[in-house]
This record gives C-alpha cells, structure tokens and sequence, in this order.
C-alpha cells in the first residue's frame, strides 16, 4: 500500500460510514423528503468532510469519484439487486426503461469506414425522410462521419437529440450509385420490448418479451388482439433471457390472463406493510390458457408472471428454473442525475412463496454466475438435478406441488439444447457475411414477399456453400447437425436483415426445443381438464 492510499484510506471508511449514516436514518421514514447536505448533523458532517478533503486535502482528489466509490462500496454490502447509477449512464437507462428515444429512426452499424443503415424503422423520421437499408450517411449536419474511427457513443450523439430538430444528411445510396441529400426531423423513436408475434398454427400464437418497460403492456396487449383476431386459443408468453423490468407492467399483463379477484402477487416491506395486487375484469384471455417459457436468465417481474399463473393454476410453464430474484427496489434519485436502487421489500407469489435464492452480503459474482453451477450440478439437463427445499412447498388451489427459495420450477421440463451451439467462428462471421451478401445482392432478395422466403430461402443451399467458401472450409468439415444449425441460423439472420426481427424469431423457433414441447403438449390436448 503506498503513502497516498494510506492516507485516504481512513477518509473514504469516514465517508461510508457517515454517509451510510445518512441514508440509513432517511430511509427509515418513508415519507420524509430526501435531500443532500441538508440541515441534520449528520449530513452537515458529510459536507463538511467533503469540503476539507476539497480545500485542504494536500493532494487533487476527485471528490465525485471518491464519493461514487464510497457509494458503491456500501451498496455491495447489502444485497446484490441494490445498486448505484451514475449520473452519465442514468439517461440511457431510463430510455431503455421508458420504451423511446428521440433520434433519427435507424439501426446501423460501421461497415468497413462508413456508417451504414442496416433498418430504417417503421414509421420513424428516417422512412418518412426516404432513406433505405443499405444507405451509407456520409455527413450530418456538416459533420463527416466516414474515414474516421468513430464510437457508437459519438454516432448516437450526433444522430439524437431534440424533438423536432433538423439533422442535414448526405447518402450514398449504392442501388444508384450517387451521392443524396435529406433533411431528417428528429423524433420519438420506439425501443421495442415486445420483439416478435405470430401464429405459430391456426390456433396457438406465440409472443416474446424481452423486458418489462413503460411501453410493454402497450405492445402486449397490440400483439394479443393481433393473435385473437386471427383465433388463437392458447398462447406461447416466451419470457426467456427476460431479466425483468416495471412491476406494474408485469401485473397488468397478468391481468389479461387471470378471472377478476384472483391474486396476483404480494410484497412486504421492512415494517411489515403488505400490498396486495388482484386481478381485475380487464382480462381479454381469461379462457384460454398458456404456455410460458422461461429458464436461468428469467428474472423479476418475469418471475411474477410466471409464478402467478403458475399458482394460479391458469399456465403451464415449460423450460428449465428461472434465476430466482424475488426482491423489489426503489429508484431515488440523488440530486445530481445519479441514482440509487435500492431494495425495499420482496415479493411473493399467491400461493406465498419467495423465490429469492439465497446470497450473502460480499457482493460476490457468484450469485450471478450461478448457471456455471446449474450446469456443474446437471439440472440443465435433468429437473431430478434441481435441488428443492421441503421447508417451502407449497400447494395451488388445484393441488399441484410448487416450491420457493431458489427461482420457479417448470411443470414441464425441457433440457437444455447443446446441440445448438456452434464454434465462437460462426457467431463472429454470420453477421458480416449476411449483410455482405444482402449488400450485394439487395435487388434480388428484397423481392422475397414474406412467405415465399420462409418457403424457398436458400433451398438449393447456394448461400450457405458461399459463407463455408469464404472461411475456405468444407461441408465434409461439419457434422451433420452443426451443419442443420449454420443453415437455420443463416437464414434466420436473413429474414432479420429483409424482414424484422419478428420474422427471425419465426425461423428460429422452427428448430427450438421448447417451442416443440409446446406443440407436442398441445396435440395431446394439454392442460387436460381436472
């Protein structure tokens, strides 16, 4: 340890203590205004502290930096879910949050030395302005944005900004070979939280989630109406690598599925304070039933969804254990645009179970790389591997076994796919070779209508021989099934590239293993009645 560090060592354990002071004794009194450096002696200290360590301290010290640690550091000592948010990464987590942005309505990538349209969004500013996938933009408002070494942060700086604000583009379009100009009026621009929807046969259609943000329920509800008007009677709710998000959204998307006074969740705060959530007569799906997907990665409000029809004996939920948080936080802010999360109460399902999993104070990664250990352990492959907690069973109103302590159980079991993994090669060169070939061949697929493709794609395999020509192997070199996957995956990065992204989860799934489970439940006339 060198002299500098000794000497600041005591005055950031001063600070932590003092200012775990601070916000210990605010928080205790729910109602009380939280505001820094106010009037009490506690926080009168810490300013003070903050101001010798300003004025008189011998050396420069970053003071927000010195305090931004201290933050964390006492965070890390209570619950792995409680965490800080720095003032800078505060506005991209709230647009991701709030479901829009405002910018120009674009997905790009740099391609080579130049920026390059791969989607132009559906009715953002960039489609009304005229601009297509493929476009290379040159220039915005006088600034050259090809030849350089720019970083995602600086495009998207340059790209957003205010509401109705003009962005002066040039483009160079390749079909025609010249150089256009357009004038781009900023605007809101959705970040999808619902990714796909689609009627997987004439009766059961299928919807992604990949969070729970402020727009979600909104897209939800769209995407039901869509599957209901073309008469679907059950539902595939794929919640996979959802890790959570709003917990009102969540339970409004319940509601849809659950008779009204049914219970959906509860949570229970330091005091003691419960706060019920029951369904109302808002439903639109209360008749028919549904299959939700989950496995490690599916957490929070994910887990809401899934334990209150599980409980409620309303959905079959199908994969492997879900990751097991069963806290709620608070944001609050901190008066300089950063922010806290902190754990204010827990949830539990209808029928009374936490499914929190165990963790300690450390603030170890271990909590987080659990799914090393569900692998080690071999749950991933077999549901006699899970291991489950006599203490906490439970019991649905129609007698069917559930457990708490460690995440949601499935009904129904389905092991893990290795066979769809390929070698790190592919996941880096598919990508690039989808947008090369799409790129240079743009005329030809774009005449693809959206049936055809997913009928006739590639079926003399053309595509594909070129991508194992351009690594210079052989399909001799690959096993059969690797092969089977390079040419799934190909074509359903195609469909992402012409299409959306709802058509290459309709590609995707066609191989999945828990998407035929739920077909397989499906022919023999699941749930049967009891």
């Amino acid at each position: 340890m060198n002299k500098k560090t000794k000497i600041l060592l005591p005055l950031i354990i001063a600070i932590a203590i003092a200012f775990g002071i601070f916000i210990g004794s605010s928080l205790n009194y729910p109602k009380k205004t939280i505001t820094f450096f106010g009037g009490t002696p506690q926080e009168k200290k810490i300013k003070r502290l903050i101001d010798y360590i300003h004025y008189e301290y011998v050396d420069e010290v970053d003071t927000d930096s010195l305090l931004d640690g201290t933050i964390k550091n006492m965070l890390g000592k209570l619950d792995p879910h409680s965490v800080y948010i720095p003032a800078k990464e505060q506005e991209s987590i709230a647009e991701t949050m709030n479901g829009k942005f405002v910018g120009i309505g674009v997905q790009f990538r740099m391609y080579k030395d130049s920026l390059t349209v791969i989607r132009v969004l559906k009715n953002g500013p960039s489609e009304k302005a005229g601009l297509k996938a493929g476009d290379r933009i040159l220039v915005a408002n006088n600034d050259t944005l090809f030849n350089r070494n720019l970083t995602s942060d600086y495009i998207l700086k340059t790209l957003k900004g205010e509401p109705r604000t003009k962005v002066e583009v040039q483009v160079f379009r390749k079909s025609e070979s010249r150089i256009l100009p357009f004038t781009i009026v900023r605007g809101d621009v959705a970040i999808n939280s619902v990714d796909a929807h689609y009627m997987i046969n004439d009766s059961l259609g299928y919807i992604k989630i990949n969070k729970f943000a402020a727009t979600t329920y909104d897209e939800f509800k769209t995407s039901l109406d869509d599957l209901l008007s073309k008469g679907m009677k059950k539902l595939v709710l794929d919640l996979r690598h959802n890790p959570g998000g709003y917990m009102q959204i969540a339970t409004k998307i319940i509601d849809e599925f659950l008779e009204k006074g049914k219970l959906i969740v509860f949570t229970k705060n330091k005091s003691g304070k419960v706060d019920e959530t029951f369904a109302t007569n808002a439903g639109s799906f209360e008749n028919g039933h549904v299959f939700v997907l989950i496995n490690g990665s599916s957490a929070s409000a994910s887990e809401i969804v899934a334990g209150a029809l599980q409980d409620n004996d309303k959905g079959t939920i199908v994969g492997r254990r879900s990751f097991g948080k069963g806290l709620v936080q608070q944001e609050m802010g901190l008066g300089d645009g950063s922010a806290v999360r902190l754990t204010v109460s827990r949830y539990y399902t209808p029928t009374g179970r936490s499914i929190q999993k165990p963790y300690d104070h450390s603030g170890s990664q271990d909590y987080f790389n659990e799914f090393e250990h569900r692998f080690i352990d071999g749950e991933l492959v077999s549901k006699d591997s899970i291991k489950v907690n006599d203490s906490l069973k439970y019991v649905t109103p129609k007698g069917k076994v559930v457990y708490g302590g460690g995440g949601i159980i499935p009904d129904v079991f389905v092991a893990i796919d290795t066979t769809r993994f390929f070698s790190n090669l592919h996941y880096r060169k598919l990508n690039d070779f989808v947008f090369d070939y799409t790129d240079n061949h743009r005329n030809v697929l774009e005449k693809f209508t959206h049936a055809e493709f997913m009928v006739n794609f590639d079926k003399g395999e053309v595509i594909i021989k070129e991508y194992l020509k351009s690594l210079d192997i052989q399909k001799t070199d690959l096993d059969i099934k690797e092969y089977s996957n390079l040419k799934l995956y190909l074509k359903a990065l195609f469909a992402q590239q012409l299409f959306d992204a709802n058509a290459f989860y309709e590609v995707i799934n066609a191989q999945d293993k828990m998407i035929a489970k739920v077909k397989e439940l499906d022919q023999e006339g699941y749930p049967i009645a009891q």
